[in-house]
Protein backbone atom coordinates (compact mmCIF):
# COMPACT_ATOMS: atom_id res chain seq x y z
CA UNK A 1 0.00 0.00 0.00
CA UNK A 2 1.58 3.78 -1.11
CA UNK A 3 2.35 5.67 2.08
CA UNK A 4 -0.38 8.42 0.58
CA UNK A 5 -3.31 5.75 1.03
CA UNK A 6 -2.00 4.30 4.61
CA UNK A 7 -2.38 7.74 6.10
CA UNK A 8 -5.98 8.18 4.22
CA UNK A 9 -7.04 4.76 5.92
CA UNK A 10 -5.30 5.57 8.87
CA UNK A 11 -6.84 9.11 8.88
CA UNK A 12 -10.26 7.49 8.44
CA UNK A 13 -9.90 5.36 11.31
CA UNK A 14 -9.01 8.05 13.51
CA UNK A 15 -12.43 9.55 12.65
CA UNK A 16 -14.35 7.06 12.78
CA UNK A 17 -13.15 6.08 16.71
CA UNK A 18 -13.21 9.79 17.29
CA UNK A 19 -16.85 9.59 16.36
CA UNK A 20 -16.98 6.21 18.12
CA UNK A 21 -15.92 6.99 21.11
CA UNK A 22 -17.82 10.43 21.66
CA UNK A 23 -21.27 8.10 20.95
CA UNK A 24 -20.43 6.34 23.93
CA UNK A 25 -19.47 8.77 26.34
CA UNK A 26 -22.54 9.51 28.56
CA UNK A 27 -24.84 12.54 28.26
CA UNK A 28 -24.67 15.05 30.31
CA UNK A 29 -27.08 14.62 33.21
CA UNK A 30 -29.74 17.08 33.46
CA UNK A 31 -31.54 18.43 36.32
CA UNK A 32 -35.23 19.80 35.44
CA UNK A 33 -35.41 22.77 37.68
CA UNK A 34 -39.24 24.06 38.25
CA UNK A 35 -39.64 27.14 40.06
CA UNK A 36 -43.16 29.05 41.43
CA UNK A 37 -41.41 32.31 41.69
CA UNK A 38 -39.51 34.83 38.85
CA UNK A 39 -35.86 34.15 38.29
CA UNK A 40 -35.04 38.33 39.58
CA UNK A 41 -36.08 36.99 42.59
CA UNK A 42 -34.48 33.68 43.14
CA UNK A 43 -30.82 34.86 42.66
CA UNK A 44 -29.08 34.09 46.62
CA UNK A 45 -30.76 31.06 46.65
CA UNK A 46 -30.15 29.77 43.35
CA UNK A 47 -26.48 30.29 44.32
CA UNK A 48 -27.00 28.44 47.22
CA UNK A 49 -28.33 25.38 45.67
CA UNK A 50 -25.63 25.92 43.19
CA UNK A 51 -23.64 25.21 45.99
CA UNK A 52 -25.01 22.05 47.14
CA UNK A 53 -24.61 20.63 44.16
CA UNK A 54 -21.11 21.68 43.88
CA UNK A 55 -20.33 19.77 47.49
CA UNK A 56 -21.89 16.45 45.63
CA UNK A 57 -19.70 16.97 43.01
CA UNK A 58 -21.58 18.26 40.18
CA UNK A 59 -20.66 21.84 38.36
CA UNK A 60 -23.33 23.18 35.82
CA UNK A 61 -21.88 23.30 32.46
CA UNK A 62 -19.31 20.79 33.61
CA UNK A 63 -20.76 17.93 34.84
CA UNK A 64 -24.66 18.65 34.83
CA UNK A 65 -27.00 20.66 32.44
CA UNK A 66 -29.87 22.42 34.71
CA UNK A 67 -33.41 22.82 32.37
CA UNK A 68 -34.84 25.90 33.82
CA UNK A 69 -38.35 26.63 34.80
CA UNK A 70 -40.23 29.64 36.42
CA UNK A 71 -43.82 30.60 36.45
CA UNK A 72 -43.17 34.16 37.84
CA UNK A 73 -45.96 33.40 39.94
CA UNK A 74 -48.23 32.34 37.69
CA UNK A 75 -49.24 28.76 39.38
CA UNK A 76 -51.50 27.42 36.31
CA UNK A 77 -48.51 27.37 34.04
CA UNK A 78 -46.88 24.91 36.33
CA UNK A 79 -48.69 21.55 35.00
CA UNK A 80 -47.62 22.29 31.67
CA UNK A 81 -43.68 23.35 32.54
CA UNK A 82 -43.33 20.05 34.49
CA UNK A 83 -44.79 17.75 31.98
CA UNK A 84 -42.06 19.52 29.45
CA UNK A 85 -39.35 18.36 31.72
CA UNK A 86 -40.90 14.82 32.01
CA UNK A 87 -40.91 14.90 27.75
CA UNK A 88 -37.28 16.01 27.96
CA UNK A 89 -36.69 13.17 30.20
CA UNK A 90 -34.31 14.72 32.64
CA UNK A 91 -32.92 12.93 35.13
CA UNK A 92 -34.45 14.00 38.27
CA UNK A 93 -36.67 17.37 38.76
CA UNK A 94 -35.78 20.51 41.65
CA UNK A 95 -39.15 21.84 42.49
CA UNK A 96 -39.49 25.00 44.90
CA UNK A 97 -43.09 25.88 46.76
CA UNK A 98 -45.69 23.57 47.07
CA UNK A 99 -47.18 24.17 43.41
CA UNK A 100 -44.26 23.18 42.18
CA UNK A 101 -43.70 20.50 43.82
CA UNK A 102 -47.28 19.02 43.33
CA UNK A 103 -47.09 19.39 39.76
CA UNK A 104 -43.82 17.67 39.86
CA UNK A 105 -45.42 14.61 41.24
CA UNK A 106 -48.57 14.44 39.27
CA UNK A 107 -46.37 14.64 36.15
CA UNK A 108 -44.23 11.85 37.00
CA UNK A 109 -43.96 8.66 39.10
CA UNK A 110 -40.83 7.60 38.08
CA UNK A 111 -38.27 10.48 37.51
CA UNK A 112 -36.54 11.25 41.16
CA UNK A 113 -38.00 14.61 42.87
CA UNK A 114 -36.70 17.07 45.33
CA UNK A 115 -38.88 19.41 46.58
CA UNK A 116 -38.24 22.26 49.00
CA UNK A 117 -41.47 23.33 50.26
CA UNK A 118 -42.45 25.71 53.81
CA UNK A 119 -45.75 23.47 54.48
CA UNK A 120 -45.42 19.80 55.86
CA UNK A 121 -44.71 17.38 53.00
CA UNK A 122 -46.51 14.75 54.84
CA UNK A 123 -49.53 16.89 54.53
CA UNK A 124 -49.81 17.84 51.58
CA UNK A 125 -49.09 14.00 50.08
CA UNK A 126 -46.01 14.57 48.88
CA UNK A 127 -44.52 12.00 51.03
CA UNK A 128 -46.03 8.50 52.87
CA UNK A 129 -43.36 10.07 56.17
CA UNK A 130 -40.68 12.24 56.76
CA UNK A 131 -38.54 9.38 57.80
CA UNK A 132 -39.70 7.24 54.59
CA UNK A 133 -40.65 9.37 52.01
CA UNK A 134 -41.17 6.43 49.98
CA UNK A 135 -41.94 6.40 45.62
CA UNK A 136 -39.71 8.55 43.97
CA UNK A 137 -39.93 12.25 46.06
CA UNK A 138 -37.77 13.63 49.05
CA UNK A 139 -36.79 17.14 49.80
CA UNK A 140 -36.48 19.79 52.58
CA UNK A 141 -38.89 21.19 54.76
CA UNK A 142 -38.55 24.31 55.89
CA UNK A 143 -41.26 25.98 58.77
CA UNK A 144 -43.67 28.79 57.87
CA UNK A 145 -46.64 27.48 59.54
CA UNK A 146 -45.07 26.48 63.36
CA UNK A 147 -43.23 29.87 63.05
CA UNK A 148 -46.54 31.61 63.26
CA UNK A 149 -46.99 32.07 66.96
CA UNK A 150 -43.44 33.32 67.10
CA UNK A 151 -43.88 35.77 64.42
CA UNK A 152 -46.65 37.59 66.19
CA UNK A 153 -45.09 37.54 69.82
CA UNK A 154 -42.43 39.55 67.67
CA UNK A 155 -44.29 41.43 66.09
CA UNK A 156 -46.17 42.68 70.06
CA UNK A 157 -42.71 43.04 71.33
CA UNK A 158 -42.40 45.86 68.36
CA UNK A 159 -45.78 47.15 68.53
CA UNK A 160 -46.95 46.76 72.15
CA UNK A 161 -50.01 48.51 71.73
CA UNK A 162 -51.31 46.62 68.74
CA UNK A 163 -54.43 44.85 68.78
CA UNK A 164 -55.69 44.75 65.29
CA UNK A 165 -53.84 42.79 63.13
CA UNK A 166 -54.41 42.48 59.23
CA UNK A 167 -53.39 39.16 57.82
CA UNK A 168 -52.65 38.82 54.04
CA UNK A 169 -52.17 35.56 52.19
CA UNK A 170 -52.78 34.36 48.76
CA UNK A 171 -55.88 32.88 48.03
CA UNK A 172 -54.78 30.79 45.21
CA UNK A 173 -51.59 29.46 46.89
CA UNK A 174 -51.99 26.32 49.45
CA UNK A 175 -50.68 27.92 52.50
CA UNK A 176 -53.75 30.39 52.56
CA UNK A 177 -56.20 28.23 55.03
CA UNK A 178 -53.40 26.94 57.07
CA UNK A 179 -51.93 30.11 57.57
CA UNK A 180 -55.45 32.15 58.27
CA UNK A 181 -56.23 29.08 60.80
CA UNK A 182 -52.65 29.46 62.49
CA UNK A 183 -52.64 32.96 62.52
CA UNK A 184 -56.52 32.93 64.09
CA UNK A 185 -55.18 30.29 66.91
CA UNK A 186 -52.44 32.41 67.99
CA UNK A 187 -53.58 35.67 67.94
CA UNK A 188 -56.50 34.08 70.66
CA UNK A 189 -53.98 33.36 72.75
CA UNK A 190 -52.47 36.65 72.47
CA UNK A 191 -56.06 38.65 72.50
CA UNK A 192 -55.89 39.79 69.14
CA UNK A 193 -58.22 40.40 66.64
CA UNK A 194 -57.65 39.69 63.29
CA UNK A 195 -58.73 40.47 59.71
CA UNK A 196 -58.15 38.77 56.55
CA UNK A 197 -57.14 40.30 53.26
CA UNK A 198 -56.35 38.21 50.40
CA UNK A 199 -53.79 39.09 47.28
CA UNK A 200 -53.42 37.17 44.82
CA UNK A 201 -52.53 39.47 41.65
CA UNK A 202 -50.83 42.93 42.27
CA UNK A 203 -54.06 44.36 41.52
CA UNK A 204 -55.67 42.92 44.33
CA UNK A 205 -52.65 43.53 46.68
CA UNK A 206 -53.11 47.18 45.83
CA UNK A 207 -56.32 46.16 46.98
CA UNK A 208 -56.20 44.92 50.21
CA UNK A 209 -53.47 47.96 51.26
CA UNK A 210 -56.68 50.22 50.25
CA UNK A 211 -58.64 48.96 52.86
CA UNK A 212 -55.73 48.82 55.41
CA UNK A 213 -55.72 52.62 55.10
CA UNK A 214 -59.84 53.11 55.42
CA UNK A 215 -59.99 50.47 58.37
CA UNK A 216 -56.24 51.11 59.93
CA UNK A 217 -55.63 47.79 61.81
CA UNK A 218 -52.52 48.19 63.86
CA UNK A 219 -50.02 46.03 62.10
CA UNK A 220 -49.73 43.72 59.12
CA UNK A 221 -48.94 39.66 59.02
CA UNK A 222 -48.17 38.63 55.44
CA UNK A 223 -48.60 34.93 54.94
CA UNK A 224 -45.52 32.98 53.61
CA UNK A 225 -46.57 32.47 49.54
CA UNK A 226 -43.92 32.47 46.74
CA UNK A 227 -45.96 35.04 45.25
CA UNK A 228 -45.60 37.49 47.67
CA UNK A 229 -41.69 37.34 47.48
CA UNK A 230 -41.93 38.32 43.95
CA UNK A 231 -44.22 41.24 44.62
CA UNK A 232 -41.88 42.30 48.14
CA UNK A 233 -40.66 45.62 46.59
CA UNK A 234 -44.29 46.44 46.13
CA UNK A 235 -45.59 45.12 49.11
CA UNK A 236 -42.68 47.38 51.53
CA UNK A 237 -43.70 50.31 49.59
CA UNK A 238 -47.04 50.32 50.62
CA UNK A 239 -46.44 49.33 53.83
CA UNK A 240 -44.11 52.30 54.49
CA UNK A 241 -46.41 54.70 52.65
CA UNK A 242 -49.54 53.86 54.61
CA UNK A 243 -47.45 53.15 57.40
CA UNK A 244 -48.46 49.90 58.38
CA UNK A 245 -46.17 48.09 60.83
CA UNK A 246 -45.35 44.51 59.05
CA UNK A 247 -44.18 40.85 59.88
CA UNK A 248 -43.00 38.87 56.62
CA UNK A 249 -41.78 35.02 56.84
CA UNK A 250 -38.47 35.60 55.54
CA UNK A 251 -35.56 37.74 54.81
CA UNK A 252 -35.61 39.27 51.17
CA UNK A 253 -38.90 41.29 52.49
CA UNK A 254 -37.16 42.85 55.04
CA UNK A 255 -34.67 43.46 52.95
CA UNK A 256 -36.81 45.08 50.54
CA UNK A 257 -37.70 47.43 53.37
CA UNK A 258 -40.25 45.70 54.92
CA UNK A 259 -40.55 46.13 58.97
CA UNK A 260 -39.31 43.06 60.11
CA UNK A 261 -39.14 38.79 59.35
CA UNK A 262 -38.74 35.32 61.11
CA UNK A 263 -38.41 32.50 59.54
CA UNK A 264 -36.23 29.75 57.86
CA UNK A 265 -32.60 30.64 56.48
CA UNK A 266 -34.10 29.64 52.80
CA UNK A 267 -30.96 30.09 50.90
CA UNK A 268 -29.33 26.62 53.76
CA UNK A 269 -32.58 25.06 52.37
CA UNK A 270 -32.01 25.53 48.69
CA UNK A 271 -28.27 24.27 49.54
CA UNK A 272 -29.64 21.24 51.19
CA UNK A 273 -32.01 20.68 48.40
CA UNK A 274 -28.89 21.08 45.52
CA UNK A 275 -26.89 18.31 47.56
CA UNK A 276 -29.92 15.87 47.67
CA UNK A 277 -30.03 16.55 43.98
CA UNK A 278 -26.11 16.05 43.78
CA UNK A 279 -26.63 12.61 45.71
CA UNK A 280 -29.50 11.59 43.72
CA UNK A 281 -27.83 12.03 40.20
CA UNK A 282 -24.44 9.46 42.14
CA UNK A 283 -27.24 6.95 42.07
CA UNK A 284 -29.13 7.25 45.79
CA UNK A 285 -32.70 6.87 45.37
CA UNK A 286 -35.20 8.94 47.08
CA UNK A 287 -36.86 6.35 49.23
CA UNK A 288 -33.45 6.44 50.98
CA UNK A 289 -33.22 9.76 51.40
CA UNK A 290 -35.46 11.08 54.63
CA UNK A 291 -36.60 14.53 54.42
CA UNK A 292 -34.99 16.86 56.56
CA UNK A 293 -36.38 19.80 58.50
CA UNK A 294 -35.02 22.96 57.91
CA UNK A 295 -32.97 23.77 61.44
CA UNK A 296 -31.54 27.65 60.62
CA UNK A 297 -33.90 30.17 61.87
CA UNK A 298 -33.22 33.86 61.61
CA UNK A 299 -35.09 37.09 62.78
CA UNK A 300 -34.54 40.39 60.69
CA UNK A 301 -35.26 43.83 61.55
CA UNK A 302 -35.16 46.93 59.67
CA UNK A 303 -33.89 49.63 61.50
CA UNK A 304 -34.18 52.41 58.73
CA UNK A 305 -37.77 51.34 58.28
CA UNK A 306 -38.78 51.46 61.99
CA UNK A 307 -37.47 55.05 62.70
CA UNK A 308 -39.46 56.06 59.97
CA UNK A 309 -42.60 54.56 61.20
CA UNK A 310 -41.60 55.85 64.36
CA UNK A 311 -40.95 52.88 66.33
CA UNK A 312 -38.59 52.05 69.02
CA UNK A 313 -37.16 48.61 68.84
CA UNK A 314 -36.68 47.15 72.29
CA UNK A 315 -33.70 46.15 73.02
CA UNK A 316 -34.10 42.98 73.53
CA UNK A 317 -35.61 42.27 70.56
CA UNK A 318 -32.53 43.83 68.76
CA UNK A 319 -30.53 41.34 71.11
CA UNK A 320 -32.30 38.41 69.57
CA UNK A 321 -32.78 39.52 66.11
CA UNK A 322 -29.82 37.95 63.54
CA UNK A 323 -29.66 40.54 61.74
CA UNK A 324 -30.18 44.65 61.93
CA UNK A 325 -30.12 46.35 58.44
CA UNK A 326 -29.38 50.05 59.15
Amino acid sequence: MRRRDLITVLGGAAVAWSHQARAQQPAMPVIGFLNAQSPDTSANRLRAFRQGLKDAGHVEGENVAIEYRWAEGQYGQLPAQAADLVRRRVAVIAAFAPPAALAAKAATATIPIVFAVPEDPVRLGLVASLARPGGNLTGINFFVGELVAKRLEFLRELVPTASRVAVLVNPTGPAAETTVRDVDLAAREMSLQIQVLNGSTRQEINAAFATLLRERPDALFVGGDPFFNDRRVQMAQLAAYHRVPATYSNRDLAEAGGLMSYGTNIADAWRQAGLYTGRILKGTKPADLPVVQASKFELVINAQTARMLGLAVPPMLLARADEVIE
